[in-house]
């Protein structure tokens, strides 16, 4: 799949793609690969249908359905397979292709491991994170409990 960083606005002015990194499990699709998704016919035929209690690609239908485009990475299993939001998250720091990046969404990941790692790239990017709110309530507390 080809990568694009400048499209035209409705005017015909240019403007700079800015997707949303979002991690998740799906029906379908590779892991260690990062999707580049535009449309809610994308999603559905390339990552199919969401395994149960996953929220990972009802986070990407509402983004799409705002007109967000979407760096998708297929994760194992939401919040417990590190070694791939690691991966991702590698990916997205070493990338050329976009220079800002307006979320980077991990809904269901509580590892404190994985949201500081995100949390530096939202910095480097100047972007949102988008997680649940139990999730950031143990991410903000992890430090004053065990410390």
């Amino acid at each position: 799949m080809h990568l694009i960083n400048i499209q035209l606005d409705e005017e015909g002015f240019y403007m700079t793609v800015q997707p949303i990194a979002l991690f998740g499990e799906a029906e379908k699709g590779d892991f260690k690969t990062a999707y580049y998704l535009k449309s809610l016919h994308d999603l559905a035929k390339l990552l199919g249908n969401p395994p149960k209690d996953s929220i990972g690609l009802y986070f990407a239908v509402q983004a799409l359905l705002y007109k967000h485009e979407l760096i998708f990475f297929r994760v194992k299993e939401e919040g417990f397979s590190l070694q791939d939001y690691f991966y991702g998250l590698k990916l997205l720091e070493n990338q050329k292709e976009f220079e800002k990046i307006t979320a980077f969404c991990l809904p269901g990941v509580g590892d404190v491991g994985v949201l500081d790692a995100a949390s530096k790239l939202c910095f480097l990017y100047h972007s949102l994170m988008i997680t649940s709110e139990s999730d950031l309530y143990d991410y903000l507390t992890y430090y004053f409990r065990n410390n």
